[in-house]
């Protein structure tokens, strides 16, 4: 595939000093002789040379569009699209790549699948179970939804640790509940949710699951056949890929059956003023031009992440959260949201006596990239009685050098502020 001529990392033994010298953006000033020290990886990653050259040779050289012309150039283009497709195929173990459906993200994603197969399955009277730790994205499309369609959300608690009162969700599973949505990962408390047990209850009471798999995606492997999940969905510029492309697997079972998203071209078998005939998988779910180039670099960055050695990835984003934890922990007037066991990535963190934006705003000065705010969370923001928090989140190209560099950040916040 064309990502295989790109340069892969040694994964031997996962050196993240080397890992980052993938990624030019990392080698930057932000400020006059200040490096930067990036640690807003929940909001999106920096993106890998071969990603970056990826787009430009299709920019250069292959630019045409898809599934529409007999000349060279256009021939190419699909052929590079529908490889890309092939490349997430084999990044997510789904049985076929015509369940890959290229969205511009996980927004879209969910949106999609609640426009279309969320009015199939729910209707008036019924329940949709979320999780407290929902993002808004896969809050906000289930309550239009639960609007249009006379139904209810319900929400699964979650604990002071950031845990999900998975002993609840039996009795939340009721006769009434049509559809489950959760997270992967919270991007906000990085906690792993137990995925396979809840699909696993779900799925003996006969309800389908929906999975958000924005922040899991880039930190865990992932099998959506494993899972069993109905849908999976994600955004590829949270795993080293372009802004604007994502994807959103499905069953074949649930695809087949849904109506299309959108209508216009591409996604059509026959047109007339009497009556119009849809296209099979995936092209009935991607009306008009696609996002062609992002779409052919996101499978570049899906083949970079698949040559990795992911027990090492793991180990070392693992080691650093961990490490991160205890320094911040022991900052005086600091209190870390989010101690649950299983956690990946995200250290969402608070002082006491200090606003968040203003916190982020001296580590910025620092040259220390991190988020402050809800991070689009404000119900689990809620739950803890908080307006935001200062959220850490660290890629595999992270070391040891970044954290410090947040903890002298944070003692100059002290100074300023304490």
């Amino acid at each position: 595939m064309p990502a295989t001529t790109h340069p892969t990392p040694d994964t031997a033994s996962f050196d993240a000093d080397a890992f980052r010298a993938d990624f030019p953006a990392l080698a930057q000033d932000v400020y006059e002789d200040t490096p930067l020290a990036y640690l807003d990886n929940a909001a999106t990653s920096q993106k890998p040379t071969p990603v970056i050259e990826r787009l430009d040779r299709f920019y250069r050289k292959e630019n045409s569009n898809v599934h529409r012309g007999v000349h060279r150039l256009s021939q190419d283009a699909t052929e590079e699209y529908e490889e890309a497709r092939a490349s997430l195929s084999h990044f997510l173990n789904a049985p076929h790549p015509d369940q890959i459906i290229f969205t511009r993200g996980t927004t879209e994603g969910l949106n999609l699948i609640s426009s279309t197969f969320g009015q199939m399955v729910v209707g008036e009277g019924d329940e949709i179970l979320l999780t407290e730790m929902e993002h808004h994205s896969n809050i906000v499309p289930w309550q239009m939804l639960a609007e249009q369609v006379g139904a209810s959300i319900e929400v699964l608690p979650v604990t002071d640790r950031g845990e999900l009162r998975m002993d609840l969700l039996p009795a939340m599973l009721t006769d009434d509940t049509a559809l489950v949505a959760v997270s992967h990962v919270s991007n906000t408390l990085g906690t792993i949710n137990p995925m396979e047990a809840l699909i696993d209850e779900a799925h003996a009471e006969g309800v389908p699951v929906v999975v958000d798999g924005a922040q899991s995606a880039p930190h865990l492997p992932v099998d959506v056949q494993a899972l069993d999940a109905d849908f999976y969905v994600f955004s590829g510029h949270k795993m080293f890929g372009p802004t604007g492309i994502g994807v959103c697997y499905g069953k074949r079972e649930h695809l087949e059956a849904m109506p299309p998203y959108q209508g216009g071209g591409d996604m059509i078998d026959q047109v007339s003023f009497e009556k119009t005939t849809y296209d099979g998988l995936p092209h009935k779910f991607e009306a008009g031009t696609p996002n062609i180039a992002d779409a052919v670099a996101l499978g570049t960055a899906a083949e970079y992440m698949m040559a990795l050695d992911w027990d090492a990835v793991q180990a070392h984003e693992d080691a650093l959260l961990e490490y991160a934890t205890e320094q911040v922990d022991a900052v005086e007037g600091t209190r870390v949201i989010g101690t649950a066991p299983d956690k990946t990535s995200v250290l969402s963190f608070v002082f006491d006596d200090i606003h968040p934006y203003d916190a982020g705003t001296v580590l910025d000065r620092e040259g220390v990239a991190v988020r402050t705010g809800h991070h689009c969370t404000q119900p689990l923001l809620s739950r803890y009685g908080l307006p935001g928090t200062i959220r850490a989140s660290f890629a595999a190209y992270n070391t040891r050098t970044d954290v410090d560099r947040l903890l002298q950040g944070l003692e100059k916040v002290q100074r300023m502020f304490g």
